[in-house]
């Protein structure tokens, strides 16, 4: 066991390891509003943890399996991809990874993006060396807050459940960790929400810069 109380971590990764949550979220809207949803931006950004088979119902009504809802999900995916070489790590990002693999901890990615997005995410944001392990949406047959993600990156790691936390900025993170019996950490460099919000996680921190700070001044 290493000097932490974790030998496993699950990592989300839109705006807990880069910061693209305001990016999805005006993909989504730019998409929507071309195939004639008049969504609003604040309707879009308090989805954006779930994937599209949760957001598409709550904003437009739409089964993401729909003709229509495919044909918003890959119009969203076109946007984003032009806003993603704008985008940064949140602060602390590698350095916080870098020392967690050095305590000899299992880091494993659980996102309700997909794998080409993930890939597209983690070298953008520079971790892609160290985020070997993942499971993604299309790894569960149902996105954040159901807890199937979870589950899978579980069962693909090394975990014992009761050493392995879930790192995430929304609630909908907090939600599927505890649906699958883990705790959370809440970072709040995804923006959007309150501490209120996120107050079913064990513990808050500005960032992975925070938590790193925090986890050292303890060793």
């Amino acid at each position: 066991m290493n000097g932490l109380p974790f030998e496993t971590l699950l990592f989300d990764v839109d705006g807990t390891l880069i910061d693209s949550n305001d990016a999805h979220a005006r993909a989504w809207l730019e998409a929507l509003r071309e195939h004639g949803v008049d969504a609003a931006l604040n309707d879009v950004r308090r989805l954006i943890g779930m994937g599209g088979d949760k957001l598409l119902p709550a904003v437009a009504q739409l089964e993401a399996e729909s003709s229509e809802g495919k044909a918003i999900a890959r119009r969203k995916k076109q946007v984003f991809s032009q806003l993603l070489p704008s985008l940064r790590s949140t602060p602390g990002a590698r350095p916080l990874l870098l020392y967690l693999r050095d305590q000899q901890v299992e880091l494993v990615v659980a996102t309700s993006a997909d794998e080409p997005e993930v890939q597209a995410l983690l070298d953008q944001a520079g971790i892609d060396d160290l985020m070997p392990q993942r499971a993604t949406k299309d790894d569960a047959r149902e996105s954040k807050p159901d807890p199937d993600i979870v589950h899978t990156a579980l069962a693909r790691s090394k975990a014992r459940i009761e050493h392995t936390a879930l790192i995430g900025d929304t609630p909908y993170d907090i939600e599927a960790a505890q649906r699958a019996g883990i705790p959370a950490i809440a970072l709040r460099c995804g923006g959007y929400w309150t501490d209120d919000r996120l107050a079913g996680a064990v513990g808050i921190f500005d960032h992975p810069e925070a938590l790193l700070a925090h986890w050292r001044s303890r060793g």
